[in-house]
């Protein structure tokens, strides 16, 4: 046999393989194709291509192994079992840049699934191996570190911790800087998987100067950047007053405002959250996001948005409203009690009903106007049906009861109170009356009012069946009448009469 046809063979095992690996990852995008290939043992045979020496076919190897891990946990486990990981952590530092994408890629798509794979990940000496990727010269290379660091990142605060530890975040902060939008995307979801767990965490994004850098692609064009900056700087300002100033400070107000009117619902959702994790920290925070021409802005969203989008709009202004009863006045004049009713009355979520009952809680609470502009926008009729309603969840109910309780310790607009003496249960009515009997000595009209709407009758008759305080608010009522029209509407005085009308005799 001659040199010639002795390399033919070579050739022809080199093609199968080529040929193997190729159809291999072509298939592993198809599910259908999944478990056969895994019956077939393909993990096993893919395993020894990974140390080919083709690059191309170690490059076909790993993106085959990639989309089997990405497809489930099962599989990532298959890749974790048949220690192929120390294998693709080796050939990250001594491979050609397409060979480190596909790698990074089998990295992230066994990371992504549950916090022991992505420990198996950390494990292997990943961080070591991804870190470097980070400082290449190919953009796409560093994208593919950078969203297999977020991801090993995303699951817990250890993990996290490893991730900062092996010096990802300065890194992170470069590839921000960069000019490619898919890299600055990344690099911004990477830092908020880190933020995300602890106040330590997002102490060291932010001490790595990456709010300088994220706060102006807020007024960015690109759609899926902002939703991720957003993002992340919600993540950093929820943890503590400090970091929330920190973002303040870079700026952010008023263009985030502008991010609620965006085209691109996630991008005005993130936003949303950006805001409510500032406004919830102190009056102080509240008032600047009032001032910057927030609270319409908030107003407007909360009209806006649909479902569960709603929900950080709902709350950043209930966060508001909570602090002084400037700034629930700020919510009530850019008529914000509306959309918030609305929420409570329409959104068929309870969690979302129970955001808008906390809310509306929060802006009635402070003075007998703040509570009179509830009133008069019927708010109070919708709290008590969520109350007891009987398929309300426990929280929505229990919202409902402190919102309602709140706000008719401050009313002192009757007609407004007098609907729900008949249909409230009776620690409802127990408000109600203690309204009543705080206000009644004060105001003929109220008194008269409070008879000719029937509300005295009702209350004759309530105190045939009710003890307690509830009794002695009733008393206190009664004692502002002459006791001939307490008489009257008394529910026996018809039978009293009756009474006299035996007991009389004529003088004929």
């Amino acid at each position: 046999m001659s040199g010639v046809s002795v390399l033919q063979h070579f050739e022809a095992y080199q093609k199968s393989r080529v040929s193997f690996v190729q159809a291999v990852a072509e298939a592993a995008t198809r599910p259908q194709n999944i478990e056969v290939m895994q019956n077939a043992g393909v993990m096993q045979l893919l395993r020894p291509l990974l140390l080919d020496n083709v690059p191309s076919i170690q490059q076909s190897a790993a993106l085959a192994l990639g989309r089997l891990a990405n497809y489930s946990d099962d599989l990532a486990e298959a890749v974790v079992g048949n220690e192929i990981l120390p294998q693709l952590v080796y050939s990250l530092s001594e491979q050609n840049r397409f060979y480190k994408k596909a790698a990074a890629f089998v990295l992230r798509a066994v990371a992504k699934h549950s916090p022991d794979l992505a420990q198996a990940v950390v494990d292997s000496g990943a961080l070591d191996a991804l870190v470097p990727c980070l400082e290449e010269f190919d953009p796409t290379v560093k994208e593919s570190a950078a969203w297999a660091i977020g991801y090993i990142a995303q699951h817990t605060a250890e993990l996290a911790q490893n991730v900062v530890d092996a010096g990802t975040v300065p890194l992170l902060v470069l590839c921000i800087q960069e000019p490619e939008i898919t890299l600055k995307r990344i690099s911004a979801s990477a830092m908020s998987d880190i933020c995300k767990h602890s106040p330590e965490l997002a102490q060291a994004v932010v001490d790595a100067g990456a709010v300088a850098y994220l706060a102006p692609l807020i007024v960015h064009p690109d759609a899926k950047l902002k939703r991720q900056v957003c993002c992340c700087l919600a993540q950093i300002a929820k943890h503590s007053v400090d970091l929330a100033e920190v973002v303040v400070e870079a700026e952010i107000f008023p263009n985030i405002l502008n991010c609620l009117k965006d085209n691109d619902a996630f991008v005005r959702k993130n936003a949303a959250t950006c805001i409510r994790e500032v406004a919830k920290h102190t009056p102080e925070l509240a008032k600047l996001i009032v001032n910057a021409g927030g609270a319409s802005a908030l107003v407007d969203y909360v009209s806006e948005a649909q479902g569960n989008a709603k929900l950080p709009g709902i709350m950043a202004v209930g966060y508001i409203a909570a602090f002084s009863e400037t700034l629930a006045l700020a919510i009530i004049v850019s008529k914000g009690v509306m959309p918030l009713r609305e929420a409570l009355v329409a959104e068929p979520e309870d969690h979302i009903k129970a955001a808008s009952a906390w809310s509306l809680g929060q802006i009635g609470r402070h003075t007998p106007d703040h509570a009179r502009a509830l009133a008069e926008g019927d708010v109070l009729r919708h709290l008590l049906a969520c109350m007891v309603h009987e398929a309300s969840s426990d929280d929505l109910k229990t919202k409902s009861k402190r919102a309602l309780k709140a706000i008719l310790a401050k009313c002192t607009h009757l007609q407004a109170l007098q609907p729900l003496l008949r249909d409230s249960p009776v620690k409802v009515q127990k408000y109600v009356l203690k309204q009543f009997a705080q206000l009644l000595p004060h105001d003929v009209e109220a008194r008269r009012a409070f008879v000719q709407n029937g509300g005295l009758q009702f209350l004759q008759e309530l105190n045939e069946s009710v003890g307690g305080k509830l009794k002695e608010h009733i008393e206190m009522i009664n004692s502002c009448y002459p006791s001939e029209i307490v008489e009257y509407y008394s529910p026996n005085y018809s039978k009293a009469l009756l009474e006299k009308i035996d007991e009389f005799q004529p003088q004929v």
